[in-house]
């Protein structure tokens, strides 16, 4: 995953301290860091890689020894906070799969093994993360047409691109044509509704 600054940022399986993988960090200037080690046992082994919020952290999952695991959040200096532990198997176990936002804010993702019968589940986690609009595609020329997704977009009176103001029109409640106007550059998709803005995530890239 790449931050606003041009950091990237991603996980191993396999390294670090106790040799159970890192998260690590690589600068514009190819500086390589290790923000986090993880520890043998439940947080082993991040397979599914990161997720990047819309509150500037990163988010993720760890697949844990024994099929256990856990859900994570690492600020962009490093500050790391388990968010919950799985418990094998009643509350979800082997959670290999990335993380993924939706436009309520909440972290969506997948345990493969979960419960009596170990079929696998669906789960959410509520971390107070704001609402959202999200894009399809995240890139595009001027003048193409973007698909805006989002909750409570009927009566949206303003759609920018990163400041631009581009013409659109509301199809539902959840779902805004809009067209990349000229003058638009990478950055955040702003789309100002009834009950506030609400900001793209990740940021949508202008291309040429």
């Amino acid at each position: 995953m790449r931050d606003a600054n041009g950091n990237l940022f991603g996980t191993t399986v396999v390294g670090g301290d106790s040799g159970e993988g890192i998260i690590f960090k690589i600068t514009p200037a190819h500086q390589f860091v290790v923000l986090h080690s993880f520890t043998y046992g439940a947080e082993s082994d991040s397979m599914a890689g990161l997720t990047l919020g819309n509150d500037g952290n990163f988010y993720g999952t760890t697949d844990g020894l024994g099929g256990r695991g856990t859900v994570f959040e690492i600020t962009p200096d490093g500050a790391y906070t388990t968010l919950y532990s799985f418990t094998c198997c009643d509350t979800g176990s082997f959670v290999y799969t990335p993380l993924f936002q939706a436009p309520n804010g909440n972290l969506y993702g997948g345990a493969a093994f979960y419960g009596q019968t170990w079929n696998g589940a669906i789960f959410s986690l509520n971390n107070n993360l704001s609402p959202l609009v999200q894009t399809l595609p995240t890139m595009g020329k001027v003048g193409k047409q973007v698909t805006i997704l989002g909750n409570g977009l009927t009566g949206s009176s303003s759609v920018t691109f990163n400041g631009a103001p581009a013409t659109f029109t509301v199809v539902s409640d959840a779902y805004i044509k809009a067209t990349v106007p000229t003058g638009a550059t990478t950055g955040t998709i702003s789309v100002v509704t009834p009950s506030g803005t609400l900001n793209s995530n990740p940021a949508f890239v202008v291309t040429k």
